[in-house]
């Protein structure tokens, strides 16, 4: 048995992702799903070499996982080496105005959901409430409507028959249903398996700072319906998201600046954790490097291994780029779309318990200075891997039209890089999510295991307090139960600072570390900023311009508290019947 995973690790593996049998007993072990997938994805290799490099590839890939420096997204670790064969994580589907293509998304959607896939929709031209429908004399219902029945298939959809199915739902800002669908998630029953996110325009950003009004425009004629306050609407969006945490806002522009592909059309839409700008049709594929793995200890402490930095992206990349060779695809127009960019997302996962390592605290410049000159380098590494790979199979077949052959980058990936929440792959490394600051020194995390509980206790802060001796093991347990430093007494400020959680460190600090990430980052950053009970809406629309200003593509809060029962919960309050450790 892999002595590296912990029991919280060993239950998410065996809840969604060892292949069980016909009688869903299972079959294998953790060991054996690293060697199903290894084998799996090193199969690529026959196409450019023989037995010799799918046998060298296959062992370089099982080692990465195995040690848990790499993990690709779930799906790959889900149906790698299985019938389904199904390896993308993310996939963007087209919703036009009408009701026969609707209905094609929504068959897409399930078979797609069924495969373990998410799936994100802009649902911006579709026609607004109220229009006429000329083929049955009626009128349209609108975006929302239609976002519901999809939510209802979702509801009755199990992801491989392992996790229930995840949306992003996109409107413009210009649409004329805009108020509704701000408001749409406001009672929290309605829409649960969607985020929402409004794509935002420069235009519009300029005009609410400015004070002006804003049109909007039905897609259907083309024509302007109504002008409202911009300002007023970007407050009415803040005031959503203070109380709900929906929606999120994605920057269109932004993300339109950096498109590899406008030859293709616009970007309008996101994967459903927003790190993944796609076009119709598209999928990316998604992996994150394990940052608490590429480090050494120095004389003062630990430090950035570089050179096995150096090694595991070159191993990312190809891995990644493998994966699109070996996996099966729900249909023509997603395999085409797919193959045609071959867009990959290689990330990280463990930042917070990196900077730890480093004594470094989360709201520090020395953080935002290690965050760029981290992700500067895996941006590098990765775009060097991608090169090398195109030359020894060739470039995306889009690249003759792309800013890439503007720039002279011959690669084989159109993107090499997204920095993804890492949710459930975090867990199996161990880890810390994404580049989310820790959420708490303890927290239980809800319904991860079919409405099951995981109690975690941070595992750095556990070993460093033990082998340090920070603090005693009755302050340690008291912080377990509580999730709170107030019980460490004996903790001083330095560690402290080092210790702080999500709701302690200001949105400005989180902000920085997004905007290092995306600074180079191909595609966008998943990051929520976390905001304490108290904060203000006047606080959420402050977030929102300055994130505008530091061109991320993308911006999400989540106010603690606002939801009343949440994902992740300071403490281990939870009964015995509920808990597992």
């Amino acid at each position: 048995m892999n002595s590296n995973l912990s029991s919280n690790a060993l239950q998410v593996l065996e809840a969604r992702y060892l292949l069980r049998d016909s009688k869903n007993q299972l079959i294998e072990t953790p060991d054996d799903l690293f060697i199903r997938v290894a084998t799996s994805v090193a199969k690529a290799e026959k196409k450019w070499g023989g037995p010799s490099q799918v046998k060298h590839w296959r062992s370089r890939f099982l080692s990465a996982l195995t040690e848990l420096e790499f993990l690709p997204n779930s799906p790959t670790l889900m149906n790698a080496g299985t019938p389904l064969g199904q390896l993308s994580a993310c996939f963007v589907l087209p919703v036009e105005d009408d009701l026969i293509k609707i209905f094609d998304a929504l068959k897409l959607m399930a078979i797609v959901q069924q495969s373990g896939g998410g799936t994100g929709f802009s649902f911006s031209k579709l026609r607004m409430k109220g229009d006429p429908v000329s083929v049955t004399s009626g009128v349209a219902s609108g975006p929302v409507s239609f976002m519901k029945i999809f939510d209802v298939a979702t509801e009755n959809i199990r992801q491989g028959g392992k996790r229930r199915g995840a949306n992003m739902a996109v409107l413009r800002i210009d649409h004329p249903d805009i108020e509704e669908f701000i408001e749409a998630k406001r009672n929290l029953e309605t829409l649960t398996n969607f985020n929402l996110s409004i794509g935002m325009t420069d235009a519009f950003m300029r005009a609410a700072a400015k004070g002006q009004n804003h049109a909007l425009i039905d897609p259907f004629d083309g024509k302007k319906k109504r002008v409202v306050s911009a300002r007023a609407l970007l407050k009415e969006i803040a005031t959503a998201a203070w109380k709900t945490g929906d929606p999120g806002l994605i920057f269109l522009d932004a993300m339109n600046r950096e498109n590899p592909t406008p030859h293709l059309g616009p970007i309008e839409a996101t994967n459903p954790c927003g790190e993944v700008p796609l076009l119709p049709y598209e999928a990316c594929n998604l992996g994150s490097i394990n940052l608490t793995k590429m480090v050494q200890k120095s004389g003062h402490g630990w430090e950035i291994d570089w050179k096995k930095l150096e090694e595991t992206v070159a191993v990312a990349v190809r891995f990644l780029d493998n994966v699109i060779e070996v996996g099966k695809w729900p249909c023509s127009q997603i395999e085409n779309q797919v193959k045609g960019n071959r867009k990959i997302g290689l990330g990280v996962m463990g930042f917070a318990e990196l900077l730890v390592l480093m004594k470094i605290p989360y709201d520090s410049m020395q953080a935002v200075e290690t965050a760029s000159s981290l992700m500067r380098t895996i941006s590098d590494l990765a775009w060097k891997s991608s090169q090398e790979l195109a030359l020894e199979r060739g470039v995306f077949p889009n690249w003759k039209k792309s800013t890439l052959n503007k720039k002279q980058i011959k690669a084989r990936n159109a993107t090499v890089t997204s920095i993804a929440p890492t949710g459930t792959i975090s867990l199996i490394a161990g880890t810390s999510s994404g580049i989310e600051p820790l959420f708490g020194i303890s927290y239980t995390q809800k319904n991860v295991l079919d409405g099951k509980t995981l109690r975690v206790l941070n595992p750095v802060f556990k070993r460093i307090c033990r082998e340090q001796e920070l603090i005693s093991e009755k302050e340690l347990k008291a912080v377990e139960k509580s999730g709170s430093l107030s019980q460490a007494s004996a903790l001083t400020l330095q560690w402290r600072a080092i210790f702080k959680t999500a709701t302690e460190i200001p949105a400005k600090a989180q902000l920085e570390i997004q905007a290092a990430f995306q600074e180079h980052t191909d595609n966008a950053v998943s990051k929520t900023i976390n905001l304490p009970e108290d904060s203000t809406v006047e606080d959420v629309l402050w977030i929102y311009q300055s994130a505008w200003e530091k061109r991320l593509k993308g911006i999400t809060v989540f106010r603690y508290g606002c939801r009343g029962e949440q994902v992740l919960e300071l403490g281990q309050s939870c009964s015995p019947a509920d808990c597992r450790l």
